[in-house]
């Protein structure tokens, strides 16, 4: 991305509201329309903030007044559904669980947010990643209980020890933020990437499922969790709070002895 355009601040002869108390901020927004010869860009734009308000917000205001053809994800704007992931300010994270309180400066001097789409998919439009590659490799470890035998008639049993075991990793909500901040990812594709073992690790230690071995054998591959080099990016990146990093090494810690 090397060129920046500055976009005009309205798209109609009213001009955008401005709330009561705001201060205007930067926001310079990654941008790229497969349908257009202007190629990947930056557009900057100026947006009035609250301290009230949620980086989605802002997106929802650039898009409503600013420029409606800019495109990204949202759905709940609760942190819960996990579409919204982007880069900002070079870390991924979700723009709903970003409060603009923690990003103004306190002194008063101005504010410049970048936003970017995560890396290592494909960028479709704007903000938005072709999350195929990434529902691929998490379809792949089987993230679903697994049993044989005749269909119970009752819940199966689980103790509050056993279902502890693999609390954690039960948070996923599929937003790609661990695995679109993992070097090894961005390198190379083919990586089945944090978010896939994060989701085989809570069915790997579920004490009702019989497919552990079975997942094991998936993960034990060239392109499983092998190629985790520890760099704790997807445990920083996770909007969760999953130790993602621990739930890998006790995945590998399970190839090795007994789980």
């Amino acid at each position: 991305m090397t060129t920046s355009i500055e976009k005009p601040q309205s798209t109609g002869t009213t001009p955008p509201p401005v709330p009561e108390g705001s201060v205007m901020i930067t926001m310079k927004i990654a941008r790229f329309n497969p349908e257009d010869e202007l190629g990947a860009h930056w557009d900057s734009f100026q947006v009035p903030c609250l301290p009230t308000d949620r980086l989605l917000n802002l997106l929802i205001y650039v898009k409503s007044y600013l420029d409606g053809t800019l495109t990204f994800r949202r759905s709940c704007a609760h942190g819960v559904c996990g579409s919204d992931a982007m880069r900002i300010n070079g870390v991924n994270r979700l723009a709903c669980k970003v409060l603009m309180r923690d990003m103004l400066s306190k002194d008063g001097k101005s504010l410049t947010i970048t936003v970017e789409p995560i890396r290592g998919l494909p960028v479709e439009k704007d903000l938005v990643v072709n999350m195929e590659p990434f529902f691929d490799a998490f379809r792949a470890v089987k993230p679903y209980l697994i049993t044989t035998g005749n269909t119970p008639t009752r819940e199966r049993i689980q103790s509050q020890a056993d279902r502890a075991r693999f609390d954690d990793t039960t948070k996923c909500i599929l937003c790609a933020c661990c695995t679109t901040s993992c070097p090894v990812y961005w390198n190379d594709g083919s990586y089945f990437g944090p978010a896939a073992i994060v989701n085989a690790h809570r069915f790997i230690f579920d004490s009702r499922d019989e497919a552990a071995s079975e997942r094991l054998d998936i993960l034990n591959d060239v392109e499983g969790v092998w190629r985790c080099r520890t760099t704790f990016n997807c445990t920083d990146a996770c909007p969760r709070g999953i130790e993602v990093t621990k739930a890998i090494q006790e995945v590998k810690r399970a190839l090795l002895f007994a789980r």
